[in-house]
């Protein structure tokens, strides 16, 4: 079985498209991202679900790509569910969509395991993008939310510490272009094992917890960009 298909008018192969499930607890916003994904090639959308608890066993049993997935919602939120679906190993990336970009909602829905976080005033082609990057593994972050990340991480970085060794400024750089640990490997000529011992490292020197907080960082320390 491949991953393409063919286009009927060229015989030339097409890329399968992304696969996503849309979870949100409003009727009129699933019925209107399902409608513009599927209006848009290359997307597919395989189902939805109305809160946190039903969006993971909707992924469990659809296997998509990428779960758009809002935060607050009766009968299950979103940041349990990010956190279940990390916890289960779960080869979806979740882009979170929401209205909400405070310090409570952004921060633990990263540190859960969440891809991306955009709000959902979003333009539809920034939201296109954002899917493709989701399932690409890369972090796609709104402006605001990336904001709030630097000054989250800002006072550990204030704080001084240790500085970044080269290798662990090579790491932070292939992170920051969405560059997964096995391609790291293989472009630094290292193990996996040592890509994850650098991210160790270097997540502690710049006091964060995940790849998303360290290229935030990374950025406000003038060591990416």
């Amino acid at each position: 079985m491949t991953d393409a298909v063919t286009d009927a008018a060229t015989d030339a192969p097409r890329p399968r498209p992304i696969t996503l499930i849309v979870v949100d607890d409003h009727p009129v916003v699933r019925d209107g991202l399902r409608g513009m994904f599927e209006s848009a090639p290359g997307f597919r959308v395989l189902g939805e679900a109305a809160d946190g608890v039903a969006g993971v066993a909707l992924a469990a049993r659809l296997d998509p790509d990428v779960v758009l997935m809002d935060l607050r919602m009766p009968g299950g939120g979103g940041v349990e569910a990010i956190a279940e679906l990390t916890r289960r190993g779960a080869r979806a990336k979740v882009l979170v969509l929401t209205t909400y970009d405070t310090d409570s909602d952004t921060l633990p829905a990263i540190e859960a395991g969440a891809t991306g976080y955009l709000l959902k005033d979003a333009p539809r082609e920034e939201l296109f993008t954002a899917v493709r990057a989701a399932a690409d593994g890369r972090t796609v972050l709104s402006p605001a939310v990336a904001s709030r990340l630097v000054s989250h991480v800002r006072k550990p970085a204030a704080a001084g510490g240790e500085p970044l060794s080269a290798r662990e400024r090579e790491v932070l750089g292939l992170v920051a272009r969405g560059t997964s640990n096995r391609e790291i490997a293989a472009e630094l000529f290292i193990s996996e094992a040592t890509v994850k011992t650098h991210l160790t490292h270097l997540y502690a020197k710049l006091g964060v917890k995940d790849r998303a907080a360290a290229v935030a960082a990374g950025y406000d320390r003038g060591i990416l960009g």
